[in-house]
Parts: structure tokens; sequence; C-alpha cells
């Protein structure tokens, strides 16, 4: 009883801060990598990021992270309770905003800022539907066991969804699924229910894209998934990357050919956007299995730190924002290094903290900052629990 109570103090968690900002400086050293040219006259680390200008723009954004990150934990818990629905509802207009308003290779999902910056809502919506389903979420010990609140969280979740969907990030749709079933899981949801709501979801995406080659509808997230089962057989340009990819990965061995090397793949451009979502092959290559294998270390620890987090939070509230933050990192891990390595399909989801990109880092710096600041008002008192759900994480499994 001591040592959970001495676990489950407030605190600012410093072995997740470690963790975070080793991934994050290794981002930018990979992003310089990924964007070597031919025409580089650097001589050291230093002058090959000053050189790049993607690794100068990382640079800036992981500079802008303890920014976010300092703000974010320092809000208190109870305001950050209230938030929750005025984030949600601004993140949907904002999304909402740039679908009728904006458009980016063909894809409207991003809108231009400033300076040749865009940002992409999508991202940001996963951190407002995190805190929105963690405040329905904790408010009954049964979730979703009436009609009334079925329908409420499943619009909650739906509204926005449709939304994204229809501007082209179907990859950020899929994540969000995702953890807001890791959520339901969490919660204490009916496990028949919960299996029936994935069943429902797989066999509305089977027919969807079944009615699509049915009606021969011409798309390019069909064409992912089409190349994906059948890679010879289709056409060069949808199974490209993955090929690419493939190559890039295996040709770094055991060890890698090392980094900033003149007729590397990275440095001839032989994976097509390896700075942002194939940052994977360019690790593979450059520091090979040894690199790989590091990498994949880390982000388990960084899970594996969240789930034993959210096990000793009593609040739960609070623990289920540890583990829709948790769900979002594993699934973006899990989808990105599986379509680098042609085990899944490509759906355009950034690596958490290495990949290239202003919108990714700052979602993934501000779920990090919302997990922290969990941690930091947590307590044992309970003073900012709701009533009747002070059971942790895993007493809600066994109770199963």
């Amino acid at each position: 009883m001591i040592a959970e109570n001495r676990r489950a103090q407030a605190h600012i968690d410093i072995p997740l801060i470690l963790l975070v900002a080793s991934l994050s400086v290794f981002g930018v050293i990979a992003v310089c990598v990924a964007t070597y040219s031919i025409d580089s006259t650097a001589e050291s680390l230093l002058a090959h990021i000053v050189e790049s200008s993607s690794a100068m723009r990382q640079c800036f954004f992981l500079l802008l992270a303890p920014v976010i990150v300092a703000v974010i934990v320092n809000i208190p818990f109870h305001i950050l309770r209230r938030f929750t629905r005025l984030a949600y509802v601004g993140g949907t207009i904002l999304v909402l905003v740039t679908w009728v308003t904006n458009g980016a290779e063909g894809v409207k999902a991003w809108t231009d800022v400033i300076w040749g910056y865009t940002i992409q809502p999508s991202e940001f919506i996963k951190l407002a539907m995190i805190l929105m389903l963690s405040q329905e979420l904790s408010k009954e010990d049964r979730p979703l066991s009436t009609l009334k609140d079925f329908m409420r969280i499943m619009a909650m979740v739906l509204i926005p969804g449709v939304i994204i969907l229809a501007s082209g990030e179907t990859g950020s749709l899929i994540v969000i699924i995702f953890f807001f079933a890791v959520m339901l899981f969490f919660s204490n949801v009916n496990m028949k229910l919960l299996l029936t709501l994935a069943a429902i979801a797989i066999l509305a995406v089977l027919a969807l894209y079944g009615a699509m080659i049915a009606l021969d509808i011409e798309d390019y997230r069909l064409s992912r998934i089409l190349a994906f089962f059948n890679p010879e057989l289709s056409p060069l340009d949808d199974a490209y990357q993955m090929r690419q990819s493939q190559i890039a990965i295996g040709s770094g061995g055991f060890s890698g050919v090392g980094t900033f090397v003149d007729g590397s793949m990275s440095q001839l451009n032989y994976v097509p956007a390896d700075w942002t979502d194939f940052i994977y092959a360019t690790i593979g290559e450059a520091w090979g299995f040894v690199g790989c294998f590091a990498i994949l270390i880390v982000y388990f620890l960084i899970i594996l730190r969240m789930l034993y987090l959210a096990r000793y939070t009593r609040d739960k509230f609070g623990m289920l924002i540890i583990i829709g933050v948790m769900g979002m990192l594993l699934f973006h891990v899990f989808e990105n290094i599986g379509m680098a390595l042609g085990l899944m399909p490509i759906t355009g989801i950034p690596l958490p903290f290495l990949s290239y990109g202003g919108s990714n880092m700052t979602t993934n710096m501000g779920g990090v900052a919302l997990v922290l600041n969990v941690t930091k008002n947590r307590s044992l008192s309970g003073q900012f629990a709701t009533p009747q759900t002070h059971t942790t994480t895993f007493r809600y499994i066994r109770r199963r």
C-alpha cells in the first residue's frame, strides 16, 4: 500500500520527458540525413543541419516544444476539465473551415499560415477529442450503457470524423477510431458492445471500398490499399513508395551505411517523402537494424511508461487522457513503421517525434504535456476525481 501510494503521488515525470526529448533530438538528425544533398559542402553535423531548410524548421519546432509543454502542464486541472468542450468545438470548426476553404495536393487538410508554413487541423483535433471523450467516458462507471449516452458519444466521434474523411485525411480518422476504441476498453465499457462496434466499423469500411471497386470509382486511398495486397499487379506509382522503402531499409543491413554518404538512397531521393512519412526508411538505411531496433525500444518504453502512469492515476478523467494519448502514439508508431516495412497499407501517418512537420510535432508534444499535467495534478485524496470512478486502470480490466 505504501509503495502504491508513492507511485500515485503528484509529480512531473522525468523519465517520460527524457525519452521523448531523446527521440525528438534524433529526429532532427534523421531529417537532416534524409534531406542531404549531392551539392552539400558541409563537414560537421551542425553545418549539415544549418544547410538543410527542413532540419532547421524541425529545430524550430523542437525549440518551440518546451514552451508548448510548459503552458499545457501549468493549466490548472479544473480549468482543463472546463476547456474540453471548447477545444472540441473549436477543433471541429477549424477542420470544417480548412476543408471548405483550402487544399493541398488534392487533399483539403492543410491551411497556409505564414512564410510557407502550413498547419494540419486534423492533427490538433486528436487532442481535443481525447479531452472530450475522457470527460464524457468518465461521467459514468459504465459508459454507453444507455441509448442516449451511446448516441451522444458516437456523434462526438462521427461529426469531426466525417469531415476529416471528406478532407482526404483517412489516416487521421483511423488514428481517432483506434484511440477511441482503446479508451472505451479502459473506461469499463461492456466488452460485447465494444466488439459489436468494432465489427460494425470493419463491415462499414469493407462495404464502402467494395462499393467503390464495384462502381470503378478512382480514389488514391483505394489504390494504396489495393497496392498493399497486390503490389506486383498494381500500377508502379501506387506501390512505388512501399517498394523503395523496403529496399532502402534492407540496404542498411545490420549497422547501416552511415550518415551523409554520397550516392546513398537518402542523398539520391530514392524514397519519396523520406524525411516525413517514410523517415523510418532513412533510419534503416543510415543506421541499419541497430538503429531501427533502438527506435522501437524507445517507443516501447514510452508506451509502457504511459501505461504505468495511467495505472496509478486514481482519477478516471486523468487516466483516460493518458490512455488516449498512449493509444494515439501507439497507432502512429505501428502504422508508420508497418507501412515503411511493407506490412501495412500506406496512409500518410507520420512517425511521432521523428517525422518532419510542425503540426505533427505540436500535437505529439501537446499530448505528452497533457500526460504530464495529469501526473502533476493527481492527488491521493482524489480531490479531482469524478464520483464513483476512483478505481484504477487495471481494476477495470480485472472486473471483467
